[in-house]
């Protein structure tokens, strides 16, 4: 059964979908910085590896052994907020589809748009925070203690 097509209908679906975009944009930058920001830690963990695996002093073993797992922890926070980001960028997704088929056709939707949206922003909010947790690990590594010789 073939509906109707509504140009009036078609135009407010995509001005309804416009917002929704504008957050897919941003979720898109993000992951591009937490993927630079994984790339660093799994180069990092890979030298410290090496550095490990070159040394036989215990207290250097220690070391580094403390740091990887650090390097792990930020790892996995990064991940999780890539994968956080990715399940909201696919319910903005849906949620456009949603608003669409909502608009040109009989379909009742409007339930099915909100939760869906309101489902990417939480995601939104939880990669939020892995990204602020794997940045104040990332920090307490630093040491400032380094004296000049």
């Amino acid at each position: 059964m073939a509906f109707p097509i509504d140009s009036a209908a078609v135009v407010h679906g995509i001005q309804l979908a416009v917002a929704p975009v504008f957050l897919l944009t941003a979720v898109s930058g993000m992951i591009g910085a937490v993927a630079g920001r994984l790339a660093r830690i799994i180069d990092r963990a890979r030298l410290v590896e090496d550095r490990a695996r070159a040394t036989e002093d215990a207290a250097a073993l220690d070391r580094h052994a403390r740091e990887l797992e650090q390097l792990r922890l930020r790892g996995r926070l990064a991940n999780g907020c890539i994968a956080l980001l990715t399940s909201c960028a696919f319910l903005i997704g849906l949620t456009i589809i949603v608003l669409f088929l909502g608009e040109t056709s009989a379909l009742q939707v409007t339930r099915w748009a909100l939760g869906g949206f309101l489902a990417g922003v939480v995601a939104f909010l939880l990669a939020l925070l892995c990204f602020l947790a794997e940045t104040v690990l990332a920090t307490r590594l630093l040491d400032f203690q380094v004296t000049r010789r």
